[in-house]
């Protein structure tokens, strides 16, 4: 009887221990869609695959979704992974801030495994700032370039590219279309053997090429301020000829 006892009182403490941890390891949720390229051209009857995401370094509660909207807190700082690695691709992401100066974005091309000093991933990130941020991030009246709220491009974690828009390493996009707060911003982001083009609210903008990493993780960012997301569409395309050392390591 003892015994048993024990092992109950074992057994209930090993299950708080885990659920009240304060990142939710390999906790899944599923938000958007996956279709293949025959079916968004030609329209065939293959059904579409959900997106199944899964948090890395966040909360257990940094996101949820609320019908057809995914939401996220923005805190604490980190990123949730989609489950499978993407080589070429089209994503198609709807975003909005909902605070003056937000800040979140996409990781692309990802290992989804961020270091020891840092709450974000490697890859090629996808900016979403919200339009004051400019103005919360003035100092000493240097006034940070207009471009960069809307829709910049840069790697992060050691990847490297080409700027299609120099500033500095990074890419701004050429020309400003990017709505604030409460409004929604379409983003169709083309991927292909490590070149990648951003469309903001139905015009290409800004690019990048020659990323030194090509296939991995897309990363969904947590970044201090609330977000939401809908109508996420990733259009898997044909395979290019990425290496094994311009692919990111799998994850289990």
């Amino acid at each position: 009887m003892r015994n048993s006892v024990t092992g109950g009182i074992l057994s209930a403490l090993f299950v708080l221990l885990t659920t009240s941890s304060g990142h939710a390891q390999n906790e899944r949720l599923s938000f958007g869609k996956s279709v293949s390229l025959d079916k968004a051209i030609f329209s065939t009857k293959e059904k579409e695959q959900p997106l199944i995401w899964i948090n890395v370094n966040t909360d257990r509660d940094t996101w949820h979704v609320e019908k057809d909207i995914l939401v996220c807190s923005g805190k604490p700082i980190g990123v949730m992974r989609s489950e499978k690695q993407y080589e070429n691709f089209i994503m198609h992401v709807e975003w909005k801030h909902l605070e003056a100066g937000g800040n979140s974005g996409t990781f692309v091309w990802s290992s989804a495994n961020p270091p020891a000093d840092s709450r974000l991933p490697d890859g090629v990130e996808v900016q979403m700032l919200e339009l004051d941020w400019i103005r919360l991030n003035t100092r000493d009246g240097v006034v940070p370039p207009e471009a960069y709220v809307h829709g910049e491009l840069f790697g992060v974690g050691g990847v490297t590219t080409v700027p299609d828009n120099p500033r500095g390493n990074r890419s701004k996009s050429i020309e400003n279309r990017c709505k604030g707060r409460g409004e929604w911003n379409t983003y169709d982001v083309v991927c292909v053997d490590g070149v990648i083009k951003l469309s903001v609210n139905g015009k290409f903008v800004n690019g990048i090429a020659g990323a030194s990493q090509k296939k991995g993780y897309i990363c969904l960012e947590s970044e201090g301020a609330p977000i939401h997301f809908r109508n996420l569409r990733i259009i898997e395309l044909p395979a290019g000829t990425t290496s094994d050392e311009q692919s990111a390591p799998l994850l289990k």
